[in-house]
Formats: C-alpha cells, structure tokens, sequence
C-alpha cells in the first residue's frame, strides 16, 4: 500500500540517501539521461535542508522511498534556475519552484503525479497570509528540451506537456534555464536548454 507524506528539515535528512538513489534510478531514463552519482546528489538535495520553507512530497511502500517531488521558494533556488526570471515581469519573490518529480515505473498509472502537485501546491499557499496576498502567487517548475530525433528517445515516446496542462500549468518557452549534467551517453558534462512551465493562481 502507497503513502504519502510530506518531508521537512529532519524527515529529509533522514532519507537523503534512498532519495538520491531515486533520483539517479529515475533520471537515467529520457528525457532526462543523466548519469549522476549518489555524492552529487546528497549535495544537491541539501538545499531542501537549508531552505525554510522546502518539502518533498514522498511516495513510501513499507520503508521505502518509491517516488519524490520536491518544492521550494524561487528564491533560495540556484542562480541558474532564477536568472531566467530577471528579465520578465515576473516576481521571482512571489514564486514557489517545483524541482524534480520522479517515480519508480511500476508506481506510475496510479494518480501519484495528480497528488504530487496537488500537495505541493497546497504547501506553497500554505504561506500565503492576510497580510502578504502576494507571497507565492505562482507556482513553475521547468522541463528539458530534447530533439525528436535524439539518439536515447525511446519508440512510441509522449512528453508529459499534456499532463501538465491538465493540472493548469502552461508552457513559457521563451523563459529558459541552462543547467549542465553528463548524460548517459557522454563522456562529458555538456549545457542543456529547459523551458518553464508556470500557473499563476492570481487570476483564480
């Protein structure tokens, strides 16, 4: 049986390790292939540790952790996801950013994605007050952008962009971050382009 459960501060310290593992399990797959190692991702994960208002919103069967999503201010983002921001009307200070959201492939099917947003959007506008309307009027996460002829897509492949939709987010492509990871493939990092996907609960 499935549970889900929000992980804060001591909660996260507690998996980082299984979460990692997930992570690198789940991102090896396309689009993603990335080809990551478990002293990388500890690293990466800590953020959430030292973000004041992140979560991770995690899928257990027994002790196990079979699938995570992850959120957490703009602000206290890295510079590479919060730089394409700058130049837009867009108030960095008012977005919650979603991270990653991996599941284990036999969990898939089941609404976990549905509830991963769900949560994690109900975490965001937890923080919105009388007093500050304005904090976390929007929620974005990004997605990367690969070719229809990439060498790793898999036969019959369909992007999530009609998924995504259906839980209100629209795509901004002109709103593009830089990161850069090694792929599976490669012998070296190399920079890849992602594009935002945003929903602005202001015009609710």
């Amino acid at each position: 049986m499935i549970q889900v459960r929000r992980l804060t501060h001591n909660d996260i310290e507690t998996h980082i390790d299984q979460i990692a593992q997930l992570r690198i399990e789940i991102f090896k797959e396309f689009p993603y292939v990335y080809d990551g190692s478990i002293d990388y991702e500890v690293k990466y994960l800590r953020k959430y540790l030292d973000s004041e208002k992140a979560a991770l919103i995690a899928a257990f069967e027994a002790d196990q952790v079979v699938g995570i999503a992850s959120c957490l201010p703009l602000q206290d983002e890295a510079e590479s996801v919060k730089f394409p921001f700058l130049e837009t009307p867009f108030n960095i200070a008012e977005i919650f950013y979603f991270g990653e959201s991996v599941l284990k492939n036999q969990y898939r099917g089941q609404g976990l994605g549905k509830v991963f947003f769900k949560e994690r959007e109900s975490w965001a506008r937890s923080f919105v007050t009388t007093e500050n309307k304005k904090q976390f009027q929007i929620t974005a996460f990004c997605a990367v952008d690969r070719p229809e002829n990439h060498p790793l897509r898999p036969k019959g492949y369909q992007p999530l962009n009609e998924f995504w939709k259906k839980q209100g987010y629209q795509p901004f492509p002109q709103i593009k971050a830089k990161m850069s990871w090694q792929d599976i493939n490669e012998k070296v990092e190399t920079e890849k382009s992602l594009s935002f996907w945003i929903k602005d609960w202001s015009r609710e």
